[in-house]
């Protein structure tokens, strides 16, 4: 996970240089359009772009006197190009530069969360596949339920994740438009062909109307999915906190050699990574919301939202991309233990197979009424410490009446619950005979834990 933020990718979309960058082609692109259509002399983008050498911090200090980021902009390339500087910016608002190329870094960003997505897909398959028959327990209200497998738990996060992708590539048609329409955006000042003809070159649409800005809702879309994304990654990471519980440690989180659990008790193996990504979760959450409130802008446009996306936008971009990759190294090394998931499939001595037995008896011919009560006092028994749950119903008189010890015993057999779970996988994976892993699953599964 440290290696791979060696390489920022995410945060060199979202630094001052790469805006600058775009703010450039945006530029030129407008350029060359008017070149075409004669409003500009040819050649004039590219000796603009031949002789531009962006300097950040130059722009700033000219920002410092202009308290304008574009004019700050178009002076620092003036002092460069010298009078070929006139044709830049052409019947342009501020915003027609800063929208469209905003939309360029989304675009950008949002494919490397794409990418991001897509590995922790395949790890979650992979896993689905390698566990799909290791019994555990299933839980409701943090009470034991019925078995199901940790594959199946795998297989529903997979699910989910999946709807996830799709949500995001939406998001990312969305807002992939630019706008060239002006201050207002009626284009006074420059034909629609133009805006079509750029964005056309930037790999984005026009906008089919837009004010002195591009609509925030579009921002607030993507930023609302971001925050869905979280939340799943929170689901998940919340789930894997309650498998490493010292009552249950039915799973862990990899923990490394010379790594520390507490500064007071050596013996500490914590989920620390996982409790980083509820936390980080509550972050994106809140950033959501910001993007909301900035949809509401006075008449054609403010500057409120401005100062806000300046926040909202890069931190949650890369807040999201660590987020994805610390999730699919933390899922790729974690430590299981079907041991102690079988050991606590049976720790209340059977109680969880009630329902099969429950169905087993009204199949037989009893009321659903009779059959409920004559297992629920005997599950009530064995809760109470009264005996083994199997072994009460064997000796029950009124179900030793409807059903034979072999009956019973089929009864309480867990693989039957799990019967479904091929056709489940066909539903979530299509029809696969074998599972392609593209990524490697460590050894990642232990007999028990080592603190037994």
């Amino acid at each position: 996970m440290i290696e791979r933020y060696t390489l920022p990718r995410m945060g060199a979309l979202w630094t001052q240089a790469h805006k600058y960058a775009m703010w450039l082609k945006v530029e030129l692109a407008v350029c060359k359009v008017l070149e075409q259509i004669g409003r500009v002399p040819k050649g004039t983008a590219a000796t603009i772009q031949r002789t531009v050498k962006l300097d950040p911090a130059r722009v700033e200090e000219i920002e410092r006197v202009t308290k304008h980021d574009i004019i700050a902009f178009l002076e620092a390339i003036a002092e460069q190009v010298g009078e070929k500087a006139r044709y830049l910016h052409t019947g342009l608002t501020s915003s027609d530069i800063l929208d469209t190329a905003l939309a360029l870094q989304l675009v950008e960003s949002v494919g490397i969360l794409q990418e991001d997505l897509a590995a922790l897909l395949d790890v979650l398959k992979a896993r689905a596949f390698q566990h799909r028959d290791t019994l555990m327990i299933g839980r409701s209200h943090g009470v034991h339920g019925e078995p199901i497998t940790l594959g199946f738990k795998f297989a529903i996060w997979f699910d989910e994740f999946t709807r996830h992708a799709h949500r995001l590539q939406a998001a990312r048609d969305e807002i992939a438009v630019g706008k060239l329409s002006g201050a207002m955006g009626t284009f006074a000042h420059l034909p629609p062909r133009v805006e079509r003809l750029v964005c056309a070159t930037l790999g984005l649409r026009p906008a089919p109307v837009s004010n002195q800005v591009i609509q925030r809702d579009r921002h607030a879309a993507l930023l609302s999915v971001l925050a869905l994304i979280a939340s799943s990654i929170e689901k998940v990471a919340t789930e894997i906190r309650h498998l490493q519980r010292t009552e249950v440690l039915e799973a862990e989180e990899f923990f490394s050699e010379g790594q520390k659990g507490s500064s007071a008790m050596p013996h500490k193996r914590n989920p620390i990574g996982s409790e980083n990504l509820c936390g980080l979760a509550r972050v994106l959450r809140g950033n959501c919301l910001a993007a909301m409130e900035n949809v509401t802008l006075w008449h054609e446009r403010d500057i409120s939202h401005s100062s806000v996306e300046r926040i909202i936008l890069p931190d949650s971009m890369i807040l999201l991309d660590y987020m994805l990759v610390r999730l699919t190294t933390l899922l790729e090394q974690l430590i299981v233990y079907p041991d102690r998931m079988l050991r606590n499939l049976h720790l209340t001595g059977g109680l969880v197979f009630s329902q099969r037995l429950l169905l087993t008896l009204i199949d037989r011919g009893m009321t659903r009424t009779e059959a409920y009560e004559v297992v629920q006092r005997n599950a009530m028994k064995a809760w109470q410490g009264g005996g083994g749950f199997q072994e009460l119903i064997r000796q029950d008189p009124v179900i030793s009446r409807w059903l034979s010890p072999a009956e019973i015993t089929a009864c309480f057999r867990p693989e039957a619950y799990v019967r479904h779970l091929g056709y489940i996988y066909r539903r979530v994976f299509g029809r696969v005979a074998s599972m392609p892993v593209s990524r490697r699953i460590g050894s990642g599964t232990r007999k028990g834990p080592r603190s037994q």
